[in-house]
């Protein structure tokens, strides 16, 4: 009775997911419920399930669900015969190149981003290490404020939590850091994630246009002040675009909204 249970559960879940792999937009949780014949309630459980897992996500204030940072990885795998990480090396190189600096490609997690690739820097001082390194703050990173900037990711419920010294905790204040993120097209972290650590990041596009994983410089404070920010943030938005094209995305033009 107990393996009856647990394999009437599966079917529920496959079949949600089912639903909204298919989607054209991001559905409700009611209307799931209504296409699979499922209780709202126990479609509300299984997709909980199912968003821990990172398969699928909810999308806005609307609440409709989408699919997860998961399939969205695997899903650009076969493009061009390739994977991400394959197709992302180009624009790690010419960043890694013209910067100086740490390079990374990173995507979407349930428990914040996951880094890929990564090319470290030649310096002595330097950063490094991040590939398999996961449960970093989303609103404390590059890549997560562009991840929750382009509604690839959501804020955490409840506070937001000081990481570093400049960790932006006001709710406020960081609803107005992800509106000059959508409008610059990358995302600045100073002092954020931790003491002296600097990065930015830009958004790289699916074949559908949504944000699937993000490309991000980062290095020690003294060497990237405010300037050098701002040209590496256009850098990384240049290579970003040129990645998108790669994976099938229709143009679109960063920090035009």
């Amino acid at each position: 009775m107990i393996a009856q249970t647990g394999t009437q559960s599966t079917d529920r879940a496959a079949q949600l997911l089912l639903r909204v792999v298919e989607a054209r937009e991001p559905l409700a949780v009611g209307e799931l419920a209504t296409a699979t014949g499922l209780p709202k309630s126990t479609a509300s459980r299984l997709l909980g399930s199912l968003e821990r897992a990172g398969l699928v996500q909810r999308d806005g204030a609307r609440g409709g669900v989408r699919p997860g940072p998961a399939l969205l990885r695997f899903a650009q795998r076969g493009v061009a015969g390739d994977d991400i990480v394959s197709l992302a090396d180009g624009a790690l190189r010419e960043l890694a190149a013209v910067s100086g600096e740490t390079v990374n490609l990173a995507v979407p997690a349930h428990d914040g981003p996951d880094t890929i690739a990564e090319i470290e820097t030649g310096h002595v001082l330097g950063t490094g290490g991040w590939v398999g390194r996961r449960g970093i703050p989303q609103h404390a990173s590059a890549f997560g404020k562009v991840f929750i900037a382009f509604g690839a990711a959501r804020l955490p419920r409840g506070e937001l939590v000081a990481v570093a010294p400049r960790t932006i905790t006001d709710r406020r204040r960081f609803d107005a850091e992800l509106a000059r993120i959508r409008v610059s097209g990358y995302a600045v972290a100073v002092d954020e994630l931790e003491d002296g650590l600097a990065a930015v990041a830009a958004p790289v596009r699916g074949a559908l246009g949504e944000v699937v994983a993000s490309l991000a410089i980062s290095g020690p404070t003294l060497r990237m002040p405010a300037l050098r920010l701002e040209a590496l943030g256009r850098l990384c938005v240049e290579q970003a675009a040129a990645l998108s094209t790669k994976l099938g995305s229709p143009p679109v033009r960063e920090g035009a909204a």
